[in-house]
């Protein structure tokens, strides 16, 4: 299960129709960053046969089996501050994460 804040539903939700996205969000990691696996994300139109389909108040997001495996039991988040806009990744798999947060360890 993966879960998606408030917050996080509507930033996606704003990225899809700024880029006239008609479809959903892929969340998955490839290997690389500072701590050996980066979160990834890429407009989709339709998911593949095997993803992963979470609709989250009219969003979709998509999971594709691999980076599943690493993901499940993650909570997406989105933060809006005075020095930062970015998604934050809480991720119970995670053994260990760079400073910038957008790479780990599982």
């Amino acid at each position: 299960m993966i879960d998606v804040t408030p917050a996080a539903v509507e930033k996606i939700r704003q990225m899809l129709v700024e880029n006239e996205v008609n479809g959903g969000l892929r969340l998955g990691i490839v290997g690389g960053g500072c701590s050996g696996l980066s979160y990834k994300f890429r407009f989709e139109t339709k998911p593949r046969p095997n993803d992963n389909v979470f609709e989250v108040d009219g969003v979709t997001l998509m999971v594709d089996p691999k980076s599943y495996a690493f993901l499940d039991g993650l909570t997406l988040d989105f933060r809006n501050t005075l020095m930062e806009q970015a998604f934050v990744f809480h991720n119970p798999n995670a053994t260990k994460s760079c400073g910038c947060g957008k790479s780990f360890t599982a």
